[in-house]
C-alpha cells in the first residue's frame, strides 16, 4: 500500500532534496534512499550498542590507561 505523506521542509532543505532529486529519480526516490539510509545507520548503531553492551558485561569497562595508549598509538599524528 502506498501512502503520502506531507513534509515541510525550508529553503535549504528544498535545495539540498533538488540537489539529491536527480541522483535519485526524483524527490520522492531521494527521500526514500534518505529513509532507508538512515534506518540502516540505525540499526548499526543499535547492534553497536548491543556489542559495546555485551562487551562491558564479559570484560569490565575499559582501562583509561589502555585507552590513553590508544589514542596515542592510533590518533596522535607524529
Amino acid at each position: 500500500m502506498t501512502e503520502t505523506t506531507t513534509v515541510r521542509l525550508n529553503d535549504e532543505e528544498r535545495a539540498l532534496l533538488d540537489e539529491l532529486a536527480s541522483e535519485f529519480g526524483g524527490r520522492s526516490g531521494a527521500i526514500k534512499q534518505g529513509i532507508a539510509m538512515l534506518a540502516q545507520e540505525h540499526r548499526r548503531r543499535r547492534a553497536l550498542d548491543r556489542f559495546l553492551d555485551d562487551w562491558i558485561s564479559e570484560t569490565g569497562p575499559a582501562d583509561p590507561d589502555g585507552v590513553a595508549a590508544m589514542r596515542e598509538r592510533f590518533f596522535t599524528s607524529r
